[in-house]
């Protein structure tokens, strides 16, 4: 699974943001990892440096799964941490969703073919 982080203008990746994105993404799709091709994290600052507001950080986590169409996730906090761990949470549950469901646990094919 690959990670790409992508900022605005107004938002430096340091060392630590770049860790705590791939980590949070890892922990989040780890086990999915056979299945997802690549995760782009996208982080801006939706006021910039000269406002201040709640929840202006906003992370967006697009999942590309392999065979099927990209599956995006928007979180807002007031921090990029807080952003993206909800974001994080939000797409693990979706890429669980969605794979469940084209593994039939009774057995069928799936909608997608897949045996």
């Amino acid at each position: 699974m690959q990670i790409q982080i992508n900022t605005d203008n107004h938002t430096s990746a340091g060392d630590f943001l770049t860790q705590y994105a791939e980590s949070a993404v890892q922990d989040a799709l780890g086990r999915f990892a056979q299945r997802v091709t690549r995760v782009e994290v996208h982080l801006s600052d939706e006021n910039t440096k000269h406002k201040t507001g709640d929840n202006d950080k906003r992370c967006v986590l697009e999942a590309r799964l392999a065979g099927l169409q990209p599956i995006a996730v928007t979180n807002q906090a007031a921090t990029y941490e807080l952003a993206l761990d909800g974001a994080a949470e939000k797409l693990e549950k979706i890429v669980e969703k969605t794979l469940s469901r084209l593994d039939d646990p009774k057995g069928r094919t799936s909608f997608a073919g897949d045996q």
